[in-house]
């Protein structure tokens, strides 16, 4: 069975400039998620959470490595389909778009009519209305329809916690670049870096 994503020692590095090749960045991340499902992701500002998913998605591209989302090497699919793989929304759920040098005409057909994985960066979550309800059972539904869902949030509130430990399965936590998986919450509070980061969320009580 082909897994839904593949991050094969995938490594991107952020030099000063085109002259000055001393690296500024690095990100590595390699980790296989076989089916569908909701990977919650966490982890300090400029840790490279939005870098990784720009790497998944096709709009950046890496160093070394690859991304195989269901058996397809996403970089060398035509740059106007690879939304039919994958398919990145930047907090207010405006979608990521990316370019390439290379001709779609010599890179490879998506063959996939809708997105297989579905990456919400840092979505906003209105507490009025039913709205976390209402995207709850979005994520839901895309996980029913065989789809893999990743959530990156930045908790700064207790139902932001809340929200990730009810909804996702498993987890990934990045720091400094380096991309570490966890297969639940728990394993990932085990993580003392992740503890850290968490603070008083794990201690405060809902209101």
């Amino acid at each position: 069975m082909t897994a839904m994503l593949e991050v094969r020692n995938l490594e991107k590095i952020y030099t000063r400039s085109r002259f000055d090749r001393t690296p500024t960045f690095r990100l590595n991340a390699d980790f296989t998620i076989e089916n569908p499902g909701v990977v919650g992701m966490m982890g300090p500002n400029g840790s490279g959470k939005t870098t990784l998913f720009e790497l998944v998605t096709g709009s950046n591209s890496p160093t070394a490595g690859e991304v195989r989302v269901a058996g397809r090497n996403i970089h060398k699919v035509r740059t106007d389909q690879r939304d039919r793989l994958a398919i990145h929304y930047h907090q207010s759920y405006q979608v990521r778009h990316f370019r390439s040098f290379k001709p779609n005409m010599l890179m490879e057909p998506a063959q996939s009519d809708y997105p297989l994985l579905h990456l919400f960066d840092e979505p906003q979550f209105n507490t009025q209305d039913g709205y976390i309800g209402f995207m709850l059972d979005f994520f839901r539904k895309l996980r029913a329809d065989g789809r893999l869902v990743f959530l990156c949030v930045h908790p700064n509130e207790r139902f932001h916690l809340e929200i990730v430990q009810e909804i996702c399965e498993s987890f990934l936590f990045v720091e400094t670049g380096t991309v570490t998986p966890f297969s639940d919450y728990s394993a990932l509070l085990e993580h003392g870096p992740a503890r850290t980061y968490l603070g008083d969320l794990l201690t405060e009580r809902a209101a």
